[in-house]
């Protein structure tokens, strides 16, 4: 019994130290390719921003060179059958000339709360019916925007698997299976990008959907029924050996973070526009974001699309540049 628990020990003390060990390893080499995500809806309903000015800024000033935008559901097919591109028109529009590459996140599940934006008139619909006009907005949005050039990927939803946050339906796996085939078969030549929680996932059933794999990655979250969280325990290795097994197992081609903490979080659900400038800072200092694009940078995965520009435009225009200011030095590094 001694022997047992004297070898016990051993193994527990050995796997303790390698898990000391990985947070001194570093998987980068070199820079990262960096990027943004742009909100028309944070920025216009989240944070009460001319978003127009709010994204001309970004991409003039900020000047990243890939982006991550959203068809949004909601604004695209307001009613059933009638479509209105305009407002993400006038986005692709601008990316393109400014040279940009563009990752086009479609789906009923995309970035920002409360992740599922979906028209009222198809929160109506149930069962076949429903399924039914997600695919065909999804092929109508596909097919309006397959020839632009500046269009990299398409991202189809936006963390499926994350059960546990957003106000959405319970995942249907077969309309999922749906969506990625129709997408696929509308125009088979760019990647399919599906994303995963960093810290929530395991990756895999998002990765077997997908060409290329996108993660969050999150240091500080406000967990529901156990309050702020940080995620100091998990090391960069935690992030790089998940992206080599996904890699060998699923024969995706690549792991990037696709969403990378550069903002607060908004605690119990409050807005960050409801927030004083000095609790928000508090929350958040911009020591905290170079921190958190120093660990991204340590976990190995390129590109690294920054989460917040919306944000930093919004302190920016209430007086505080800093944000934006190392936003863009954290670009161009």
């Amino acid at each position: 019994m001694k022997r047992l628990l004297k070898t016990a020990g051993i193994v527990i003390g050995i796997l303790l130290a390698v898990y000391l060990l990985s947070f001194t390893l570093n998987f980068g080499s070199g820079a990262p390719e960096t990027g943004l995500s742009f909100s028309e809806f944070y920025a216009k309903e989240g944070l009460g921003l001319d978003w127009k000015k709010a994204y001309e800024a970004i991409l003039s000033d900020l000047e990243p060179q890939r982006l991550i935008l959203m068809a949004y559901w909601q604004y695209l097919e307001p009613n059933q059958d009638h479509y209105d591109f305009s407002d993400l028109d006038w986005q692709m529009d601008l990316a393109r000339k400014d040279g940009k590459s563009v990752i086009l996140a479609v789906g009923q599940r995309v970035p920002r709360w409360p992740e599922c934006h979906i028209p009222t008139w198809a929160s109506k619909l149930s069962g076949t019916a429903y399924d039914q006009a997600l695919l065909a907005y999804l092929q109508t949005v596909i097919d309006h925007y397959k020839s632009d050039p500046a269009i990299t990927a398409w991202q189809v939803e936006n963390e499926p698997y994350l059960s546990t946050f957003g106000q959405c339906p319970p995942l249907d796996k077969d309309l999922f299976d749906q969506e990625i085939a129709l997408v696929k078969k509308l125009d088979p030549t760019r990647p399919i990008v599906t994303t995963d929680s960093g810290e929530l996932g395991l990756w895999f059933s998002a990765a077997q959907h997908a060409d290329d794999l996108g993660t969050t990655l999150y240091r500080v979250v406000d967990a529901p029924q156990i309050g702020v969280l940080h995620y100091f325990f998990i090391p960069p290795a935690f992030y790089a050996v998940k992206a080599a097994l996904v890699k060998f197992f699923e024969g995706v081609s690549s792991v990037y973070i696709s969403e990378l903490q550069a903002e607060p979080w908004a605690i119990d659900g409050t807005p960050l526009v409801y927030e004083s400038m000095s609790a928000q800072t508090s929350d958040f200092p911009t020591s905290t974001l170079v921190a958190n694009f120093e660990f991204a940078k340590r976990t190995g995965l390129s590109p690294i699309y920054l989460w917040g520009s919306e944000w930093w435009y919004w302190r920016k225009v209430h007086g505080d540049q800093s944000f934006w200011d190392i936003g863009k030095q954290l670009l161009k590094e």
